[in-house]
Order: structure tokens, then C-alpha cells, then sequence
């Protein structure tokens, strides 16, 4: 199952034709051959603890592992870290819960980013505006904000085959765009809108969450 899940999470991503295959890495919990985006890299830091480096930049050996919470969490269960390391190593007991944040942070940052490139807008009338324009490429909500006017969104969404986001909270997205009190929020099509659902799309995979449909 979770191989078929990471197949669907790489199907989500589009590769030009003719671009070059993702490297394979090998989890060293399931022993699978997987592309490194279905991955998350772990290397040891200077005090012999195991640390997520989510961008495959820390110097020295990595170990690789499926990007899934219950895998990371079945390692540290299983001493995996000492084995694959080939030494004691130290590993948090809230690992799974540290990356999740972490993923979670790394999605809002780039929302952020998309937000300063002027491809975000947010509030009701704006983002329905914004759908009925076309151009969009994400459509958030705030999980636990008013349920007021979302279904509309939706319907106008799910008519342009947007993809509708609802795992941040209203006060995540209010941080991560600079303003008070955001519920609804549409990024543009274009590379920051395409790199902030390739966040989060790692961060719902991590949390074995599906993508939230629109409705119909």
C-alpha cells in the first residue's frame, strides 16, 4: 500500500519530456528502491544524533527512509539509525512529529514566497474573482475557518480542476501571506505555485493525507 501510495505522489509532479530520471536511494527500514523525492535523507550530526535534511544538503552519509510518518517511526522503534550508521546513534523520541513540522514550515515558506512573486490572492470576493478568471493553481482554506462561501469556491474550483488545500490553519496562512485573518486563499499557476503544491503534496504523503477534492 505504501508503495502504490508513493507512486501517486510522484504522478502529481510533472517532468518535462526527456528530462532525466530521479535518482534512486534504497529505505533502509522496507529495503524498497525508491526516487529520492519519495525519500527523506538522514544524516548524523556532530553530537551522534540522526537529523531529517530535507534538502539532501548535509555533508557526510546519508540514510534514507520512506517519506512516511509511520516509517520513521517504526525505524526509531526498530534502531535502524545504529544499524544503517554502523554506530550508536542518538535518535529523538518525537522524530516523526519534528519532520511533519518541518514539512509543514517548508510548505508555508514557499506559499510565502508565491505570496511576494504577487501570485497569491486571498479574501472571498477576490478569490472568486480569481477562479472565474482562470489562471489559478491552488485554492486553500483555512481548516478551521468559516465554512461561509467555501462551497462556491469549491464548485468554481472543481469546474477548473484546481486542487483544493486545507491542511494550514487560518493563522498559518495569515503568518505565511502578511495579513490578518485569511480563510480563503488562490495562488497562480506558474514555478512558485508548482513548487508550493510540490511541498505540500510531501507534507499530506508524510501524513498519509490525500489531496482534499473540491466539490463537484
Amino acid at each position: 500500500r505504501i508503495i502504490r501510495s508513493v507512486a501517486r505522489m510522484e504522478t502529481r509532479t510533472h517532468k518535462p519530456k526527456g528530462a532525466a530520471a530521479a535518482p534512486m536511494r534504497q529505505c533502509a527500514l522496507t529495503r524498497d528502491r525508491l526516487p529520492v523525492d519519495a525519500l527523506i535523507r538522514f544524516a548524523l550530526s556532530p553530537e551522534g544524533e540522526a537529523v531529517p535534511d530535507l534538502k539532501n544538503r548535509l555533508p557526510g552519509r546519508g540514510v534514507w527512509l520512506t517519506a512516511r510518518r509511520e516509517i520513521v517511526e517504526k525505524a526509531v522503534a526498530a534502531g535502524i539509525f545504529s544499524r544503517a550508521f554502523r554506530r550508536q546513534v542518538h535518535t529523538a523520541a518525537d522524530l516523526g512529529n519534528r519532520i511533519a513540522l518541518q514539512l509543514e514550515r517548508q510548505a508555508l515558506e514557499r506559499l510565502s514566497l508565491a505570496n511576494k512573486a504577487g501570485a497569491v490572492v486571498s479574501g472571498q470576493v477576490k478569490v472568486e474573482q480569481a477562479l472565474s478568471g482562470g489562471g489559478v493553481g491552488a485554492l486553500l482554506h483555512g481548516q478551521d475557518g468559516a465554512p461561509a462561501g467555501r462551497e462556491k469556491l469549491d464548485r468554481l474550483a472543481a469546474r477548473a480542476n484546481v486542487q483544493g488545500i486545507t491542511c494550514f490553519t487560518v493563522a498559518q496562512l495569515s503568518l505565511a501571506l502578511g495579513r490578518s485573518n485569511v480563510v480563503h486563499a488562490a495562488v497562480r499557476q506558474g514555478g512558485v505555485c508548482e513548487s508550493f503544491l510540490q511541498a505540500v503534496h510531501r507534507l499530506q504523503h508524510y501524513r498519509n493525507e490525500d489531496a482534499t477534492p473540491t466539490a463537484a
